[in-house]
């Protein structure tokens, strides 16, 4: 498991690398690496990689929205219910995810434009039987991403010193 975890590692970073280079920086043999990777897809350790995009620079760009949901579990199914409807019902949504604190469920959503998410919101989220209030947070910007960080030039590195 230990390789396992290396390889991991490395890959979270840079899910571009190949096995052999991956090989050469922890000096295993390529096929040791390849077959530890292909047992991770197997075991869905590993499920896909995803290309970052930084939807700022393109002209149409997407926004990305957080919505809270407030919902009532089902009884004996838990949260699990409400989850596996938002998830079997609306492709469009990037991410479901039980929560802590001031509400249950946290839904991430990429629409077209604000208006594109509000009305996705009222008129497919809202109205679940299970779910008891909203709340919709828009990214206006961001600044990381996935570990990355975005438009990099515009960030000042210096340090502001005083006297």
């Amino acid at each position: 498991m230990e390789l396992k975890k290396k390889i991991l590692s490395i890959l979270e970073k840079d899910a571009k690398l190949s096995s052999d280079e991956i090989a050469v920086m922890l000096n295993l043999e390529k096929s040791k690496v390849a077959e530890a990777i292909e047992e991770m897809e197997n075991e869905k350790i590993i499920f896909g990689t995803k290309t970052l995009i930084n939807w700022d620079k393109v002209e149409d760009g997407k926004v990305t929205a957080y919505i809270e949901l407030n919902v009532t579990p089902e009884q004996g199914l838990g949260f699990e219910k409400v989850a596996e409807d938002i998830i079997r019902e609306f492709p469009q949504v990037s991410s479901v995810s039980l929560m802590s604190g001031g509400f249950d469920i946290l839904v991430e959503l990429e629409g077209y434009s604000m208006k594109d998410v509000a009305l996705f919101v009222a008129e497919k989220i809202a109205p679940m039987p299970n779910v008891i209030s909203t709340k919709t947070h828009f990214v206006l910007r961001r600044y990381k991403h996935g570990g990355v960080v975005l438009n990099k030039e515009e960030i000042d590195e210096r340090r502001v010193i005083s006297f």
